[in-house]
């Protein structure tokens, strides 16, 4: 099997394709052929040596795949709730890394079947995205109808999911990115767009919501950027911080602007929130591994979703598993509107 390695820190072209022993699936596993890997910026930050989570240097990363179960591991059982997955069955799931390959090896527990008129593509584009938006803005969020909500990075994967679960709650949605990506928002149902390069973000919510501010703001970006995030809160908002992505500026790991953004994350003492009636809220969904029922509601709503015709991955664009460097290359060039995946 071929699957791609971080061998060292260092830029996108650091990744190695090799081939290496099959996988094979233990008892409670399955196995799956993959058709299509999710790409997602904690990979990013994982070859820059930014991200804590990840494995020891080798390793291979990658958070989400689908494709077909072609190995089943002993004791996986018919579950009352769950039928077993069978050798055969297409399928979608979250990975605790090693998705970069042709095959992987999951807890059968995790797998949930491809709906029908899905793609494999699409199918990668699903867990880590809608997973990761469904859980910030309904248990963290509390999203309800006629709720503002501020999504920071709105044209990336978890910006347009986001967007598509805001249209179904009712709630009304400000958008920032780069201006070349703002017709794109428009159409997907973002109410009012701010281009970050040259605009105050905090200036225009509170323009646009008459100067009250929003009730939600989901924030990857983290530094200043959550400072001013916190600027932008009605009374009793929230803010969901998921991310650190200013602390990758560029393609190679360069510590002082990193350890800077990180010195800039605002502190937020009790008295304050108290004071303000607001809320501050952190989200990482590779720390919920063990959440494994939830995870799979969640994700099972999501697919409803889709079935009702209410979500629909957007795909920016898609490489080679053996190109990998190159989708990298592209996220980090802040080039894409929706999903990256990779294609074995």
């Amino acid at each position: 099997m071929r699957s791609v390695w971080i061998p060292r820190i260092g830029p996108p072209k650091v990744l190695e394709i090799r081939e290496v022993p099959d996988v094979h699936a233990g008892p409670g596993e399955v196995r799956i052929r993959v058709a299509a890997s999710g790409v997602n910026f904690a990979d990013v930050m994982a070859r820059m040596g930014l991200y804590p989570d990840a494995p020891k240097l080798p390793c291979v990363v990658g958070y989400e795949v689908s494709g077909t179960i072609d190995e089943v591991g002993a004791g996986v059982s018919l579950d009352v709730a769950h039928p077993a997955p069978r050798a055969g069955d297409q399928v979608i799931t979250p990975t605790r890394f090693n998705g970069y390959a042709d095959l992987v090896v999951v807890p059968a527990a995790q797998v949930v079947p491809l709906p029908d008129g899905m793609s494999f593509t699409e199918g990668a584009a699903i867990p880590v995205n809608y997973l990761t938006a469904i859980l910030m803005l309904e248990v963290l969020g509390n999203v309800r109808r006629g709720d503002r909500v501020l999504i920071h990075g709105a044209a990336g994967g978890v910006g347009l999911a986001a967007v598509q679960l805001c249209r179904i709650y009712g709630a009304e949605i400000i958008g920032t990115a780069s201006a070349s990506k703002h017709a794109a928002l428009r159409a997907a149902g973002v109410a009012h767009t701010i281009d970050y390069r040259t605009q105050d973000f905090v200036a225009e919510t509170r323009r646009c919501t008459g100067g009250r501010g929003v009730d939600v703001i989901l924030d990857p970006i983290g530094g200043e950027n959550l400072r001013k995030s916190y600027q932008a809160l009605a009374p009793l908002g929230r803010l969901v911080a998921f991310g650190v992505s200013s602390m990758a500026p560029a393609t190679s790991r360069r510590l002082l602007p990193a350890l800077w953004q990180l010195a800039r994350m605002p502190r937020f003492g009790f008295v304050r929130l108290m004071n303000d009636n607001h809320g501050v809220l952190g989200f990482n969904l590779g720390h919920l591994w063990d959440e494994t029922d939830r995870l799979r509601a969640y994700l099972t709503k999501v697919l409803d979703y889709y079935r009702e015709g209410q979500v629909r991955p957007t795909i920016a664009k898609t490489f080679p598993l053996s190109d990998a460097a190159a989708a990298h290359a592209f996220i980090q060039g802040r080039e894409n509107i929706g999903k990256v995946v990779l294609i074995p």
